[in-house]
């Protein structure tokens, strides 16, 4: 299955949940947890009425969900949580009941939830979980710290697979920020998460199982892929020759073009999004067919009567198109003078004979 860039929601499945601190590895957990269609859910051997995207249930259970153990730490992140806009919850002080909504729950598609028609709450670890594009994108405009789960969650949510405008995404998925964001580097990066360069390179070491990073040549910054996102098919990763050779082929096909004050960076991601299209065939295994050579016999099945010769007015040149060869002006004149059709071949025949075809004398 193809996952462009123009579509809204990727997919994470439940097996893959974020790993390290942050807000949205916790938020990740709640939605993974949440309830996959409107009814009644079990929990405690208490039954209660959940809509999609919500859960209801005790501390216990949240706690649980959210791995953590202290009972303060999980209603700080929940208040969090609700501050930033992702969910809604409520405690009753009485019961101790607690229920959330996912306030970012992707109605369209809900993955594949769980084996049994009377279950309501979606199997952990089993089908995926849908994720809004720019799920990340309003940590990243409030200028929030991210944390590895945020970052790793924020990589996931832009990778493309096969998109038409990042021939790379025709290899494997790759993580692509915006139309012209499919070659990155680790400033931009540090900038968005608010982490130092330093700091983004050895997120990049620890998960270099999860997102590998390929180094492209100068300072025309990297490539970022995805090995673990759900692309339907087996893919390899490209070497760096490979790469290598992509970018040549794409720089050849935008030499022409003209990029005021842009970097070497900022050129290559628009020669990226702009000529993608004629790299992609080569690399999804198309061959197209060659063309034919045109043919300037004419066609057996037409019944010629007559022969036709490509001879120039002026010259007479029946080896080879005239063009400019010859001098009209001069052959002009002598073509006015010319006396009248000789009924035999010239002297200087060098020893060919001539003859005429349909009384018509060729010489």
């Amino acid at each position: 299955m193809k996952c462009l860039l123009k579509y809204q929601w990727v997919k994470l499945p439940r097996d893959q949940m974020p790993a390290g601190k942050g807000i949205m590895g916790a938020w990740a957990r709640l939605a993974s947890r949440a309830a996959f269609r409107s009814g009644q859910a079990r929990y405690c051997s208490y039954i209660n009425q959940v809509t999609a995207g919500s859960w209801a249930g005790g501390i216990v259970g949240l706690k649980s969900i959210l791995g953590i153990r202290n009972r303060r730490q999980a209603l700080e992140t929940m208040d969090r949580l609700a501050q930033l806009g992702y969910i809604e919850y409520e405690l009753d002080p009485k019961t101790k009941k607690l229920t959330y909504q996912i306030k970012d729950w992707v109605v369209q598609c809900s993955g594949e939830p769980c084996m049994g028609a009377e279950a309501v709450y979606a199997t952990p670890g089993y089908g995926f979980l849908c994720l809004p594009r720019d799920i990340t994108q309003r940590l990243a405009e409030a200028h929030y710290h991210f944390d590895e789960s945020d970052a790793w969650l924020d990589l996931w949510c832009h990778s493309v697979w096969q998109d038409a405008s990042n021939a790379f995404s025709h290899i494997a998925p790759a993580v692509q920020f915006g139309k012209y964001g499919a070659v990155l580097t680790l400033e931009a990066l540090g900038r968005r998460w608010g982490w130092e360069k330093t700091k983004v390179w050895r997120f990049f070491k620890k998960h270099a199982d999860a997102f590998p990073l390929y180094k492209l040549p100068g300072s025309f910054g990297c490539l970022i892929f995805n090995t673990a996102y759900p692309a339907g098919q087996p893919f390899a990763l490209p070497t760096p020759d490979h790469i290598v050779r992509i970018v040549e082929e794409i720089r050849i096909y935008g030499k022409n073009a003209h990029f005021p004050n842009l970097n070497d960076h900022q050129r290559l991601c628009k020669m990226v999004a702009w000529y993608s299209r004629r790299i992609v065939p080569q690399e999804s295994g198309a061959v197209a067919e060659p063309a034919e050579p045109e043919s300037r016999v004419a066609s057996p099945d037409h019944n010629n009567t007559r022969a036709y010769f490509s001879l120039c007015g002026y010259c007479r040149n029946s080896h080879k198109d005239c063009r400019s060869n010859c001098n009209p002006t001069a052959n002009a004149a002598k073509t006015k003078t010319r006396a009248a059709p000789q009924t035999g071949p010239p002297a200087d025949t060098g020893g060919i004979e001539y003859g005429t075809f349909d009384g018509i004398p060729l010489w």
